[in-house]
């Protein structure tokens, strides 16, 4: 992998985005979604978007090089906006820089458990639907959880709204319904979120992107959690609370788990 130069905007500024995606034994899945996505937050950021084959190469190299061909891995894709002088403007013409790096990545074990952090996500920022290499907010909300004895960071909005996780979207179930944050609260338009919609509903379940406060994650009869490495996680403590398995949640991580299988 070549080094970074420190003049490089992504470096200096968090001028750029990035994509996780989870390869099996060297097969990088939903691929495709994860390029569309990277395309249409490069058009919110004034950015040109990769060339699809060239990040396929990179992909198939970062694995390789990392010796993960046949392990469960994370493949990081970072596109900045690439070397540019002091100062907040891009230079012209924009020339971004990509890097690919992988790391193994075990499937996680047990149920999750949740904090509530205090940090916010400003719903009005752009940013805040996208993947930018900005992402201090959601570290601090993970630090705050872990000194909390937590898993993962709950992330209210600025409205006091249910947003996300630090690093992965939310789902509740209250009576027989499944909802989960709408993106105007200020949540990614996470892959595997739009998965288990689609799945929940094609079974027939009831779904609702909703705005709500905490509230709804105290009456819910099961919380869980969605991102493209962990597929669906159930939460089994929220708040000092603990919750229940349930049975929508076993049945929307089967499914998400077959699909994957045959991505």
């Amino acid at each position: 992998m070549s080094a970074v130069p420190p003049d490089d905007r992504g470096f200096l500024l968090g001028d750029g985005l990035f994509e996780t995606v989870l390869a099996i034994a060297g097969r990088p899945l939903f691929l495709d979604q994860h390029l569309a996505r990277l395309a249409r937050g490069c058009g919110v950021l004034g950015l040109p978007a990769p060339d699809d084959d060239v990040v396929r190469r990179a992909v198939d190299q970062a694995l390789a090089g990392a010796g993960l061909l046949d392990a469960r891995a994370a493949v990081r894709l970072t596109w900045t906006a690439g070397s540019g002088g002091r100062g907040l403007d891009r230079p012209a013409p924009v020339q971004p820089r990509l890097v690919a790096t992988a790391a193994p990545a075990p499937a996680p074990l047990g149920l999750a458990s949740l904090a509530m952090a205090s940090i916010r996500r400003n719903q009005g920022s752009p940013a805040s639907r996208l993947k930018t290499l900005a992402y201090l907010d959601n570290v601090l909300a993970r630090r705050e959880a872990a000194a909390a004895g937590a898993d993962e960071a709950a992330m209210l909005n600025t409205m006091g709204e249910i947003a996300c996780a630090a690093a992965a979207n939310v789902f509740w179930v209250r009576g027989g319904r499944l909802f989960t944050p709408a993106l105007d609260c200020g949540v990614l338009d996470g892959i595997a979120r739009g998965q288990v919609l689609a799945l929940a509903a094609a079974m027939g379940v009831e779904t609702m992107e909703a705005r709500a406060g905490t509230e709804a994650l105290e009456a819910a009869e099961a919380v869980f959690l969605t991102n493209s490495l962990i597929g669906v996680r159930a939460v089994g403590r929220i708040e000092g609370r603990d919750l229940p398995p349930h049975a929508l949640t076993k049945t929307l991580a089967a499914a998400w788990a077959t699909l994957a299988a045959s991505a």
